[in-house]
């Protein structure tokens, strides 16, 4: 991942979810902000996904596509982190 001034440049996948879903949300965070990064990548990845979303799960009480979306963001919260040398 490359962010200059603030804005998301690229966005280079290493692994990602088999429905290509991290690939297509990934390609849509080129020019956001990396501030707002993580919550649209949460949410484009929740958009490409293709797992049923009517399967709750009962321990999370989330379905597929909500923990789809919790593990995107978290992942290029991490990037981003990683990008700006703030990794701890």
């Amino acid at each position: 991942m490359d962010v200059e001034d603030g804005i998301i440049t690229d966005v280079r996948v290493v692994r990602g979810a088999s429905c290509e879903a991290t690939w297509e949300a990934g390609r849509k965070l080129i020019g956001k902000t990396a501030a707002d990064g993580p919550r649209q990548m949460g949410l484009e990845a929740q958009f490409f996904c293709s797992a049923d979303p009517a399967g709750w799960d009962p321990i999370y009480g989330k379905s597929p596509v909500h923990f789809a979306g919790k593990v995107h963001s978290k992942a290029l919260a991490s990037a981003i982190e990683d990008a700006l040398g703030k990794k701890k």
